[in-house]
């Protein structure tokens, strides 16, 4: 997807389930050799371990929080799976949660961590052809 400005973002967390306790020179290593194994290289930009919800979490997810409505209401049962307070309404409910940035740095879309990829991969789709039509034709 790359020809089509497509960047994906990695950003690890440990405030849900304490899934990702390693230090940042672990979390390489830690997903090569352990979670998922099997000599997994991310082949997309990862940053530093971070909060993404909660009092010190970083300024992007704020402002992409902000930008998009919640994909529900409900944490299920938080305890010892949630590390962060207060819980808002609008706070990421666990990893793998997925947002679509426009080439504007506006949020487009964001997804359900249980959503299929293959739902995500047709939104995506959905979007980039509407864009470069749009674009096409204007």
């Amino acid at each position: 997807m790359k020809p089509l400005g497509l960047t994906i973002l990695g950003f690890p967390c440990n405030q849900f389930g304490k899934q990702e306790p390693g230090q940042k020179h672990e979390i390489l290593p830690g997903l090569k050799h352990v979670r998922p194994g099997n000599g997994f290289v991310p082949n997309f930009l990862l940053f530093e371990k971070g909060d993404v919800n909660g009092k010190d979490e970083q300024e992007v997810f704020t402002y992409l929080k902000n930008s998009c409505p919640p994909v529900g209401d409900s944490f299920g049962n938080t305890a010892n799976r949630l590390f962060w307070e207060p819980l808002k309404t609008s706070d990421i409910k666990w990893n793998f949660e997925k947002f679509l940035v426009g080439p504007d740095g506006k949020p487009v879309m964001r997804w359900h961590p249980t959503v299929n990829i293959s739902g995500v991969r047709a939104d995506i789709h959905k979007y980039l052809l509407q864009r470069y039509t749009q674009d096409f034709f204007n």
